[in-house]
């Protein structure tokens, strides 16, 4: 079973990264590049404000800010140093023998779970849990699909390293979604409770 699953990661990560052009390369290295979404996510913290208000955007801002916090370093520090699986690229890998590179990156030593598609879709989840809408849903959805199919573009991400990811990512965007929630319906009692007092 274990071999089945290693084939089928294989595969998929050699489809999406040996399909290629040009301008795919140009767009696919844009697209991981975690800085150019600051003006998307300047423009989802105004959507955010005119739907709930700046009391409400503010403790999502914040909400957010330890969401991604506690998701990244769950990735990078905790589980990757004791799983190191390398990544595609790793010239350790043998498999980076087939791999193209793309400007000579080939991200760090391991890729489990993928970082890249964790904050997104912590960040996906955890919004689409505030705008309430299908639309946005979708869309946010969308873009954390393809922000994590061009870390396989890369070469730098087995599609389970992305999946994994994703699964904590969203879960944790789901947990404290829920308990932003509770604070928000009743925030005496949340933080009492928080506190551990009656």
């Amino acid at each position: 079973m274990t071999d089945f699953i290693q084939n089928i990661d294989q595969a998929i990560l050699l489809f999406a990264n040996g399909h290629r052009s040009g301008v795919a390369d140009v767009l696919m290295w844009w697209i991981s590049n975690r800085w150019i979404w600051i003006p998307f996510y300047v423009f989802l913290a105004g959507m955010l404000y005119k739907k709930t208000g700046w009391k409400r955007t503010v403790m999502a801002l914040l909400t957010i800010a330890l969401l991604i916090t506690v998701t990244d370093q769950t990735c990078a520090t905790f589980i990757r140093p004791y799983v190191q699986r390398l990544r595609p690229s790793n010239p350790d890998n043998p498999l980076s023998a087939i791999i193209v590179i793309l400007n000579g990156y080939r991200g760090g030593g391991y890729g489990f779970p993928s970082c890249h598609a964790a904050n997104c879709a912590a960040l996906a989840v955890f919004l689409s849990m505030q705008f309430r809408s299908a639309k946005w849903t979708a869309g946010l959805a969308l873009w954390a699909f393809v922000v994590s199919w061009s870390r396989m573009y890369l070469g730098v991400h087995y599609p389970t390293d992305l999946l994994v990811g994703a699964t904590i990512g969203g879960g944790y965007a789901w947990l404290l979604a829920k308990g932003m929630e509770i604070a928000a319906a009743r925030p005496m009692s949340f933080y009492r409770n928080l506190l551990g007092r009656s």
